[in-house]
């Protein structure tokens, strides 16, 4: 019988075609009970789905109450929508093409709630004009810039004077204000929450400001997976954590006041030793983020590995024990970053109890 410790291996070994992506639904679902906790209330929760693109984990989530979701691709929102999501923010403004293609989806989902961003006057207008020509209205937030510096506007009078076109637009309805501050990762809670509060004053002030004009008071998006337990104290606010759903070895290390369960694991196995103290293995960057610093797993089972290379198909780890391994032995990794590692593979392999119980497809792979 398998002990605790091994909570990630497989019984069928030879079964596991590597690398592959493993995944354990009922840590999973573990994940989506400390999120609601964490949260306060599950209808405060708008998680992001960019981390695990699947339908399997949407349904986890819709059955657990969660109702309202965040993506960052108009394929992801289809995939939400196909899933039975009541309510999809898209989190990316649309521009060019995609502006037509979001109105697709409104049309193409009548019973879904679609919403998406914009940060300029421009796009508003554009968008505007589409849902004229459709007869539809489209429901739009006000993405605000308060530190990230990658998209939105700054909170100011030119924000005020968006967010008001937007409220006075026939064919716009303001849904609030998005806010996403990414840019706050500091592993100590309190300097992470102090961090977090004074970017966030600056987004206070502009809902005041727009309460003073009379307009609708904003709802507000805010944060990701750090900062999603500090934004839960505040008014009319909705959290999007993400990585949560399978976590990884980056945010478990960075942030652990936030105790997930890690509930996805690549498997590898050893193809070559090439020296007395190198082995490789077949876990490339093909196959496992690779924008971190190494190292870019890490290994269970206590292995002492030093990753000193990673290629392609490739991964090569120095370890004073090598004699000890064999060629073709599986080993098993958490990545660092998880959410760039899922889009690497066509699907899952679900793993319960320690034995294979089928797949769950990767969805939106594609753009």
């Amino acid at each position: 019988m398998m002990s605790e410790i091994e909570w990630y291996k497989v019984k069928q070994e030879d079964g596991v075609v590597t690398p592959a992506l493993l995944v354990y639904p009922d840590r999973i679902e573990q994940n989506i009970r400390k999120m609601i906790e964490l949260s306060g209330d599950v209808d405060k929760l708008r998680p992001h789905i960019k981390t695990h693109k699947s339908v399997d984990i949407i349904k986890l989530q819709l059955a657990h109450g969660i109702t309202k979701f965040k993506c960052a691709t108009l394929p992801e929102a289809e995939l939400l929508a196909t899933s039975g999501a009541e309510d999809v923010l898209l989190a990316m403004q649309p521009v060019g093409p995609n502006v037509p293609r979001f109105f697709e989806l409104m049309v193409k989902f009548p019973v879904c709630n679609f919403s998406t961003l914009v940060d300029n006057e421009k796009t508003a207008v554009e968008i505007s004009r589409l849902a004229q020509q459709k007869g539809l209205t489209a429901s739009l937030w006000l993405d605000i810039n308060n530190g990230m510096d990658r998209t939105g506007i700054a909170p100011g009078p030119e924000a005020i004077c968006i967010y008001e076109f937007i409220a006075n637009d026939p064919f716009l309805n303001v849904k609030g204000l998005h806010v996403y501050d990414g840019h706050i990762h500091h592993k100590d809670l309190e300097l992470r929450k102090n961090a977090c509060n004074d970017d966030f004053n600056s987004v206070e002030s502009l809902r005041s400001a727009i309460e003073k004009k009379q307009l609708p008071f904003p709802t507000v998006v805010a944060g990701g997976t750090p900062t999603f337990t500090i934004h839960k104290e505040r008014k009319d606010v909705q959290l999007s954590p993400g990585t949560p759903l399978l976590w990884d070895a980056g945010y478990a290390q960075a942030f652990p006041d936030l105790s997930f369960e890690l509930a996805a694991v690549v498997a590898t196995r050893i193809v070559s030793q090439p020296s007395s103290d190198l082995l490789c293995l077949d876990l490339g960057y093909k196959s496992v983020a690779s924008e971190m610093e190494m190292p870019r797993v890490k290994f269970l089972g206590g292995h002492d590995f030093e990753i000193v290379g990673h290629n392609e198909e490739h991964m090569v780890v120095r370890t004073h024990e090598a004699h000890a391994y064999e060629i073709g032995q599986l080993l098993y990794a958490v990545p660092i970053h998880i959410c760039p590692t899922v889009v690497r593979y066509d699907e899952m392999l679900v793993v319960e109890k320690n034995e294979l119980a089928g797949t769950w497809p990767v969805g939106t792979r594609s753009h």
